[in-house]
């Protein structure tokens, strides 16, 4: 395909409008979650405002914010890190809801808890305890303490009032951290979740505590504001662990959030390429809009040739990741594998990603590297 045609087709595919729910986006493109810890005392400054504002006047249709706490005191591991409660926070929030706005784009906040992954005496709430759901680290030790029940519901809470400040505030959907070991996810893989109560056990057990949690946020906002649930085989640190081994598995992960009111799965991996079961080219995004029915977001190396490995591991890779073409990507778009794609490091090295891939300015792109983290650009 020649280069005009190749731009044709990318424009072709990308530009479409996306409706769920009460939110329409409008094209494919969207920006991945990525902590950046430029929030400080927890609140959104104006930096943090003009970061996402500048990639949403750029072509990004549906902005994805980096995690951000709940009101549990210990759901964080850094007062960096944006919180969702608290009257400035939330104000810092709504400023960054009315630019992207202003600037075309859509924006849903990611809520967070952290779990096992906090360390003992980390802000914003150094006198917190670690909890998990049974006391146990990714690594298989013991850290922390098993939440109660109390905990349990104190959490859910806590989920279920962020939700309702994102509508309250004007996001237009909201997305629940469930992947990458952390809390929601701790629950969801049978490694640190060795429970004995009912939120424990078999695959349809371990998603209990997920699926309470999105009834309650389902509860505490209106029928059609969007529900985005992220998920992921592999868990921060452990690349190659997998939650669910066969499509049976996953499915049965999957069924009860879809009936407890998810709309959308953002589906985690590593490169969007890869097959996630054997004999089927499906990847996670694939499967999980096969076996549900709900729409999906794809992620994983979109516009680069290797992933984030080398950035936080020395030695498994170039110090720089170079620009790659979408081909692949647009061939599984094309046959709906799945509906969206969010686009992280590409977009984190190059803010007008999506305006240069939808002109077929593509030679223009930027490269990313490490370097690139140290600052809100």
């Amino acid at each position: 395909m020649s280069i005009n045609g190749s731009a044709e087709r990318a424009a072709q595919v990308l530009s479409r409008p996306f409706t769920v729910g009460g939110m329409t986006v409008p094209n494919r493109i969207a920006m991945a979650p990525m902590t950046r810890m430029f929030s400080p005392g927890g609140v959104p400054n104006a930096d943090v405002v003009a970061y996402y504002a500048r990639r949403a006047a750029a072509g990004v249709g549906l902005i994805i914010t980096e995690g951000t706490y709940v009101e549990h005191p210990s759901a964080g591991l850094s007062d960096s890190v944006p919180r969702f409660y608290g009257e400035d926070a939330l104000a810092g929030w709504a400023e960054v809801v009315k630019q992207v706005h202003l600037a075309g784009g859509r924006i849903a906040p990611q809520i967070w808890h952290v779990g096992v992954s906090r360390e003992e005496g980390a802000p914003p709430h150094p006198e917190a305890p670690v909890l998990s759901p049974s006391g146990i680290g990714l690594n298989g030790e013991p850290v922390g303490r098993a939440m109660t029940q109390d905990d349990v519901d104190a959490v859910i809470a806590a989920f279920a009032d962020a939700a309702a400040n994102a509508e309250r505030i004007g996001f237009d959907g909201f997305e629940l951290h469930g992947a990458h070991g952390y809390l929601i996810d701790q629950f969801l893989w049978g490694a640190t979740n060795r429970r004995g109560d009912d939120y424990g056990g078999d695959p349809a057990s371990r998603v209990r505590f997920a699926a309470e949690l999105v009834a309650a946020c389902r509860k505490a906002v209106s029928a059609e504001f969007p529900i985005i649930f992220r998920t992921s085989q592999w868990k921060q640190d452990h690349y190659d662990v997998r939650m669910a081994e066969t499509p049976q598995e996953l499915e049965a992960m999957l069924t009860p959030l879809v009936e407890a009111g998810v709309d959308v799965f953002h589906s985690s991996t590593r490169r969007y390429w890869t097959p996630e079961f054997e004999g089927s080219d499906l990847n996670l995004a694939g499967w999980t809009k096969k076996l549900t029915g709900k729409s999906t977001i794809t992620v994983g190396s979109v516009g680069l040739n290797q992933d984030f490995l080398p950035t936080f591991v020395p030695g498994t890779g170039s110090e720089q990741t170079q620009v790659a073409d979408i081909e692949n990507l647009l061939d599984r778009l094309e046959r709906d594998e799945f509906d969206l794609v969010a686009v992280g490091r590409a977009l984190l090295a190059d803010p007008e990603w999506a305006a240069k891939v939808l002109s077929g300015r593509t030679a223009e792109l930027v490269p990313f590297s490490k370097d690139q983290l140290g600052t809100l650009h």
